[in-house]
């Protein structure tokens, strides 16, 4: 019989994981993310297949077939990855993301800034599926817009990043939706309804808070969204018309077309947009006449329009398909960590220590919630977080007779939305940078980042749309 490591021993490449993910982030910043965090997830990997095979006796062929199957296991998500870049440019160049933004700045009112604020960062996360970029774009923006109205920027910066992580969480767009759903293997979109239940309740009490406190700051003008509004419509062709897409992609989603096929049409629908109604900007892309040149470069490659105006140049920049590569290969490597601790028993050595902690629902929930956060706060990257909690609880999810749903629901409950609260974190440097807010001064303020995790115990001691089957060993 196989000799399985201790907890302790199976720590080890944790403990490593940690320690190299600590040194490139201390070293690289926000770039990390760029082949840092990946050699440091093979270099874990190689010490992990290093203390199966030398001590423990386990076969290469184990560590080949496991790795194998858990890259085979993302395939899916990798292809829904590559269109979603190409997705992400057609919405930006075609106008229909500006058309949004362009909408909804026309809400903006002191009293209701705040709630404004959290709902427009919402609304451009669900459609783009990036926090990072909305908070990189109108998030600066509106950074600006509410210290001129008097704002304190913790306030701001809160509302800001409650939005730009309910749509982090809840878009099909969202690579972080996209892995929690495939390292748990729940259809995209079943997971996203499922965290509806969580999520929606969670949005409305931070909306509350944030309109009550609307009201009671002093607030100043709105000129600067005006200037911006004007903007946005001298670059673009702004037009009711491009509401269309977002429309069917609703409608698609709401048929539970697969994510593929929706994503795909999706991005083919705001090509044809962008040739129709923005065709002087494919030229421009392109640097010559050819608008077919300019369509394929939205797709696949990096593009960049001279607005005139710094802030509406960055928001509307894309990266396409190559934008996506750096996300694909730490996928990649982290499949190589999971499968390699799955080989060697450790992965199995450690969720057993959990196992005797979770004995109903909510202490299965919550183990998983403060695992998420234990991870997220070690490891300081949100993607690994969300890997290793799935992998880690995956299995202890299935003999209790729960749902994969509830532990992918759970994950992003605990993973994705606390990553920018974390300093050290790569979401909590990236967002303090941005927006020249240290971590610790909008953190108070981030209330749908705080409730979210609470949001989900809650709901687990409810017992609400959590079914549990019977299981045939119970404990």
């Amino acid at each position: 019989m196989k000799k399985i490591p201790s907890p302790l021993v199976s720590l080890l490449p944790i403990v490593l994981l940690v320690g190299m993910l600590f040194a490139t982030i201390h070293t690289f910043g926000s770039d990390a993310l760029g082949g840092g965090s990946q050699i440091s997830l093979l270099t874990t990997t190689a010490f992990c297949v290093f203390i199966g095979i030398a001590f423990y006796r386990v076969p290469w062929k184990d560590y080949e077939l496991a790795i194998t199957n858990n890259i085979a296991g993302v395939a899916t998500a990798i292809i829904i990855l590559l269109i979603i870049g190409a997705l992400s440019g057609a919405w930006m160049i075609s106008g229909i993301v500006p058309t949004l933004i362009y909408y909804g700045m026309q809400i903006i009112h002191p009293d209701f800034f705040l709630a404004s604020t959290c709902i427009i960062c919402a609304l451009i996360s669900v459609m783009t599926g990036s926090s990072w970029t909305t908070i990189a774009t109108i998030g600066i923006a509106l950074m600006g817009i509410g210290k001129a109205q008097g704002f304190n920027e913790g306030w701001i910066a809160g509302a800001i990043i409650s939005g730009a992580y309910f749509g982090d969480k809840i878009s099909p767009l969202s690579e972080t939706t996209i892995l929690a759903s495939s390292i748990t293997d729940v259809p995209l979109f079943r997971h996203i309804r499922y965290m509806l239940i969580t999520t929606t309740p969670s949005l409305i009490i931070t909306l509350v808070i944030f309109t009550v406190m609307g009201f009671v700051i002093e607030t100043h003008s709105t000129e600067h969204m005006a200037d911006f509004a004007v903007s946005l419509k001298d670059t673009f062709t702004i037009t009711p018309w491009l509401l269309i897409v977002p429309i069917v992609t609703g409608i698609l989603i709401a048929r539970k077309t697969p994510s593929i096929i929706t994503l795909f049409l999706s991005t083919l629908l705001a090509g044809i947009c962008a040739i129709i109604f923005q065709p002087e900007l494919l030229r421009e892309i392109a640097g010559e006449s050819n608008i077919f040149k300019g369509v394929m470069m939205t797709f696949y490659g990096s593009t960049s329009l001279d607005t005139g105006n710094t802030m509406l140049t960055d928001l509307v920049s894309t990266r396409g398909m190559a934008g996506m590569m750096d996300t694909v290969w730490l996928i990649l490597c982290a499949m190589c960590f999971g499968g390699a601790m799955t080989a060697s028993g450790m992965l199995g050595s450690i969720t057993s220590v959990f196992v005797r902690f979770m004995k109903g629902r909510v202490s299965v929930v919550a183990s998983t919630v403060c695992s998420g956060l234990f991870l997220n706060l070690t490891t300081a990257d949100q993607y690994i977080s969300i890997i290793l909690t799935g992998n880690m609880f995956r299995n202890i999810y299935e003999k209790k007779g729960y749902e994969n749903r509830l532990l992918s629901r759970t994950t992003e409950d605990a993973v994705t939305v606390t990553s920018p609260l974390i300093p050290w974190n790569t979401c909590g440097m990236t967002q303090a940078t941005i927006l020249n807010v240290s971590t610790l001064t909008y953190l108070p303020y981030c209330f749908f980042n705080i409730i979210s995790p609470l949001m989900s115990i809650l709901v687990a001691a409810i017992g609400y749309k959590i079914v549990k089957r019977p299981v045939n060993n119970p404990e």
